[in-house]
């Protein structure tokens, strides 16, 4: 089986697809950087369900999700987006951390694996 490349760019694609599987980048919010977490992680949600669409899937198909906040006080907030996006029954394991990300102007950062 081959493998397919989403959003190539010099450094990283989008996402990769190989063996039945989707590979999603860590994304960030371009729109909304500097923002709210809430409007970030919207906007964040929403780009991964345009390339789960993109590579034949969905959210409910996930298998697994990684968040990074660049501070935990404000995982509430994150997860009232969450909450109401993540496709309830076929919630994936997940982690959120911590961690200083790319820049200043971003709060949240989500990477995600899903099945085709």
């Amino acid at each position: 089986m081959g493998i397919k490349r989403i959003g190539v760019g010099p450094r990283m694609s989008k996402a990769v697809i190989a063996n039945g599987m989707v590979f999603l980048a860590g994304q960030v919010a371009d729109k909304s950087a500097g923002g709210s977490i809430s409007a970030q992680t919207k906007e964040i949600l929403e780009t991964i369900d345009s390339l789960l669409a993109q590579a034949g899937t969905d959210k409910s198909r996930l298998l697994s999700v990684n968040i990074w906040l660049s501070d935990m006080s404000t995982f509430a907030e994150m997860n009232s987006v969450w909450d109401g996006w993540a496709a309830q029954g076929s919630t994936p394991a997940r982690a959120t951390v911590e961690a200083k990300l790319a820049g200043p102007q971003y709060g949240v950062e989500i990477m995600a694996t899903a099945l085709l």
